[in-house]
């Protein structure tokens, strides 16, 4: 009896391990690549931030070496992101009784090339973005420019982690 409990657990260990070799606690599932390529992303909106091409370029590549095994190459990646910052448009949202603007809007916009050099059906173009709202009365500098950065960014570049390694 206690030789049949033995097999039965070791049975039940070894189906969770090899289940759990499957799944991935990102979320993302890179197949059989080894290697990422993030180029450059030029800023090409109307209205250019100059700190924005590098954060966003930055973001992008340390969220996939924090989320996946996959090694950062400058060139012949596996899985390759490329494209450009189509979109930085400020704009007023909601409008006080004097016909000023009370809250204003940042939208980002970013056009992304995905490619996955192993599995071309997952290849795409797509157009992501995200807003942030502030205060009429606040420039858009220093501490605020930050503060919408730091909510922008990850989730344009989490969209675009979900689309190309989570199919999401």
């Amino acid at each position: 009896m206690k030789k049949l409990t033995y097999i039965f657990f070791a049975s039940v260990f070894m189906l969770v391990a090899i289940g759990c070799g499957a799944y991935s606690f990102t979320g993302g599932n890179t197949g059989n690549a080894k290697t990422i390529q993030v180029n450059f992303f030029p800023n090409q909106a109307a209205l250019v931030e100059p700190s924005l091409s590098q954060r966003f370029t930055q973001d992008l590549q340390d969220l996939f070496t924090r989320q996946t095994n996959l090694t950062l190459v400058r060139a012949g990646g596996d899985l390759r992101f490329e494209g450009e910052i189509t979109g930085y448009r400020i704009s007023p949202i909601s409008a006080t009784s004097n016909q000023t603007a009370a809250q204003n809007r940042l939208t980002i916009s970013v056009n992304v090339r995905f490619t996955n050099a192993l599995e071309e059906k997952d290849d795409f173009e797509k157009q992501f973005s995200f807003y942030y709202d502030y205060g009429a009365s606040q420039q858009l500098a220093g501490s605020v420019l930050e503060a919408a950065y730091d909510e922008i960014l990850p989730r344009i570049t989490q969209d675009i982690f979900n689309a190309s390694v989570a199919k999401w």
